[in-house]
C-alpha cells in the first residue's frame, strides 16, 4: 500500500477522530491537509532517528511503529508503541530539542508529516488542540513514570503479562478475537519488557503449559484473559 501527498484527505479520514486532532478546529484541519507529505514505509524502515533534530511532526495514517532507544550497550529499549492516528515527534519539537529516540515501523506503514512553521502556528491559533496537546503530554508523562516503577518493582513475569496486555489494548485483536493484531518477535517483546530475548522465551513457555497463551510463530493468542490479567496483578 502507498499514496501520495493529495490520497490522503485529512477531513475524511476516520483516524483523526481517534487522534489528537479530533476537536480542531476545520480551519486548522485545512490547513494541515494542504501543506502535510504523507509517505509510505516499509517493515524495519526509520521515520526518524535519534539525535536528528526535528523539522516537524507525524501522524500515523496507518500501520503499527514502535520508539526506540539504544542503550550504551547497544541493547534497544522500546519505550513505546504506535497505531494509525498517533501523533509522533511532537515532544522534541515543542521542547526545541533533538529526539531522544528512534520512530521505526513494526509493519508497512503510512505516516504523514506536518512541517514545524504550520504545527506551530497552528497551536498559537487553536486553542482546544494545543490543551490537546497538553493533554498528550500528560498522559506520556504519567505512562512514563508507571513504567519506571514497574520496572523497578514488578518481577519480569508480571511485566511480560502486563507488556502482552497493552499490545492487545493498543492494536486490538485479529479477527478470531483471540490473536493479538501484531507479529512481534521475540527479541522485540523482550525490548518492550525490558529483559533477556532467553527470559521472555522461556517464560512465554511457561505461559503456554499454564494454558495462558497459544504461539504459533511471531503470532500470540490469548486463551485464556482472566489468567493472564492475574499473572500481570491488574485484576484491582
Amino acid at each position: 500500500m502507498s499514496f501520495e501527498h493529495k490520497g490522503v484527505d485529512c477531513n475524511n479520514c476516520v483516524k483523526r477522530f481517534n487522534s489528537v486532532f479530533c476537536k480542531a478546529e476545520n480551519d486548522s484541519i485545512d490547513s494541515i491537509n494542504d501543506h502535510k507529505v504523507c509517505t509510505p514505509y516499509k517493515r524495519g524502515q526509520n521515520i526518524f532517528l535519534e539525535g536528528m533534530r526535528p523539522q516537524g511532526v507525524y501522524c500515523v495514517n496507518y500501520g503499527k511503529i514502535k520508539v526506540s532507544k539504544l542503550g550504551e550497550d547497544g541493547k534497544e529499549q522500546i519505550l513505546r508503541l504506535v497505531k494509525a492516528g498517533d501523533l509522533l515527534g511532537y515532544r522534541s519539537l515543542l521542547g526545541e530539542d533533538k529526539y531522544y529516540a528512534s520512530a521505526v515501523a513494526m509493519e508497512d506503514s503510512g505516516v504523514c508529516f506536518i512541517p514545524r512553521e504550520l504545527f506551530l502556528g497552528i497551536l498559537q491559533k487553536d486553542g482546544v488542540l494545543t490543551m490537546e496537546i497538553m493533554k498528550l503530554l500528560s498522559d506520556d508523562l504519567r505512562k512514563a513514570e508507571q513504567n519506571i516503577t514497574h520496572l523497578a518493582q514488578k518481577p519480569v513475569r508480571e511485566r511480560l503479562a502486563e507488556a502482552l496486555l497493552f499490545i492487545k489494548e493498543t492494536y486490538g485483536f485479529e479477527e478470531d478475537g483471540k490473536t493479538i493484531a501484531l507479529k512481534i518477535t521475540r527479541e522485540e517483546l523482550a525490548n518492550l519488557v525490558g529483559t533477556a530475548t532467553e527470559t521472555v522465551i522461556r517464560l512465554l513457555a511457561e505461559f503456554k503449559s499454564d494454558s495462558i497463551l497459544e504461539l504459533e510463530g511471531k503470532k500470540i493468542k490469548i486463551a485464556s484473559m482472566s489468567k493472564l490479567v492475574k499473572t500481570a496483578r491488574l485484576e484491582d
